[in-house]
């Protein structure tokens, strides 16, 4: 090959290494950063007085003075709104049948959205439900329930050749030429007020209980339950696939029959992971009975079925690849084949090895199927450890499903779904990291 042809290819190879690179970033970016930037919006928000009331409430935490102040002041400019709102019911009951018709219903639905905005009038009731007896907690949330205050959403099917035209028409037209007028124009220009938005850290967000089903508080119980169940999953599959990858390496030899083990290992790796699911329902709960019914105990055991193939291959791969010179070193000093296995072979292969475990504990903390038959549910506390070899828990991939889709109340709770995900890749990221730090610190200290 000639110089110039083979330096055309060197930089044809070069370029498109660089370009490769570049496309590979540029889809990161397109996909997490979107997930990042609204993850983040689970940690820092603008939180309103009734996020602060929650906090001292039912967290205990925060100045309970300056919270009486400011509750004070949100009263203050909120206490015009109850006032319009009583008047005019006041005013209504005291009317014709005629008026009691024609504003019943749209008064009882602007109340309802005055709760959804301010939370419950001072003079009301005590809430049972958590979430009636606060208002918004949060701005982006509050701004939201603003605009359903101020604005009705209705359908257009005039044109039969088209579908419905979503059209918002203003509520006050609703209460056009009453005392209940002025109400509107008050509620937008002084919402702030009411409110009182401030910029909010919530670091807790990792390590507060939920509170109804998410809609105030942290997700430390999921965090923890992940933990759990990747922890658990591992110290099955790592000692396990370790052994496993030095019989095969080093005690099984060529034969018909350990030529179809790797075809079984290998197989195992491409099975998708809801089968192993119900394998883990059938087998660890119903055969085995592990547990009475779901449990982290259960769970791990399956994950660690899942990631075991891949704890065997690249362990393997790891132990072949150390210099047959060491083994012969070894075995001319007198060494027998298992002191050399664990004290020459296998000290130089555990980058590798430690490798190919913390890659799979990266996986088994991201996997849902495998855990959604045997170990996790919606909603429940944190465990201690001794209560995961028999009690169900929650799961960071578990929620984020069941949040995203099972949940009614998913369009408010969508910052805790997106702080979940956000959560949960940068645990994942965490991890490949840890990998690439072990396994640098382990080779160089093994080169001296």
């Amino acid at each position: 090959m000639q110089l110039s042809t083979r330096r055309v290819l060197d930089r044809s190879f070069s370029g498109l290494s660089v370009f490769s690179v570049a496309l590979m970033a540029a889809a990161l970016i397109v996909l997490l950063g979107p997930i990042f930037v609204r993850g983040a919006g689970a940690f820092v928000f603008r939180g309103t007085v009734e996020w602060r009331r929650f906090v001292l409430e039912r967290l205990n935490r925060g100045d309970r003075d300056a919270l009486a102040a400011e509750v004070a002041q949100a009263q203050r400019a909120r206490k015009p709104v109850f006032e319009m709102v009583a008047k005019f019911r006041q005013e209504m009951e005291q009317g014709s049948p005629e008026i009691r018709a024609k504003y019943s219903k749209p008064l009882e639905a602007l109340e309802e959205k005055l709760q959804a905005l301010l939370g419950p009038r001072p003079d009301a009731r005590p809430a049972v439900v958590l979430r009636d007896q606060y208002g918004q907690t949060r701005w982006d949330r509050a701004v939201v329930r603003l605009h359903d205050a101020l604005y009705i959403t209705r359908y257009d099917y005039s044109d039969p050749s088209r579908l419905g035209r979503k059209v918002e028409v203003p509520r006050a037209e609703e209460f056009k030429g009453t005392s209940l007028e002025p109400l509107f124009a008050y509620l937008q220009t002084n919402t702030e007020h009411m409110l009182l938005p401030r910029w909010t850290f919530y670091w807790r967000f990792l390590f507060d209980e939920p509170y109804d089903s998410y809609l105030f508080g942290g997700i430390w119980p999921a965090l923890l339950g992940t933990l759990y169940l990747t922890i658990g999953a591992m110290l099955v599959a790592g000692p396990t696939g370790i052994i496993c990858a030095i019989y095969l390496a080093e005690y099984a030899g060529e034969s018909r029959f350990v030529s179809l083990i790797r075809t079984c290992i290998s197989t195992l790796a491409g099975v998708p992971s809801i089968v192993f699911g119900l394998f883990g329902l059938a087998f660890f709960i119903n055969a085995l009975h592990v547990s009475d019914s779901k449990s982290v105990l259960a769970g791990s055991l399956t994950l660690a079925a899942l990631v075991l193939p891949t704890v065997i291959r690249a362990s393997e791969e790891a132990i072949k690849a150390v210099p047959a010179t060491y083994k012969e070193a070894a075995l001319s000093l007198g060494a027998s084949k298992w002191r050399t296995v664990f004290t020459v072979v296998l000290p130089a292969a555990l980058p590798g090895v430690l490798t190919s475990i913390i890659i799979s504990m990266g996986r088994a903390a991201g996997e849902t199927a495998p855990i959604m038959f045997t170990a996790v549910v919606s909603l429940g506390a944190a465990l201690l450890p001794w209560q995961a070899l028999s009690q169900p828990t929650q799961a960071l991939p578990w929620s984020i499903f069941n949040l995203a889709t099972e949940n009614r109340m998913a369009d408010e709770i969508r910052h805790v779904q997106y702080g979940m995900v956000m959560t949960l890749i940068v645990l994942v990221l965490l991890l490949n990291v840890a990998a690439i730090v072990v396994r640098a610190r382990v080779s160089r200290k093994l080169r001296g």
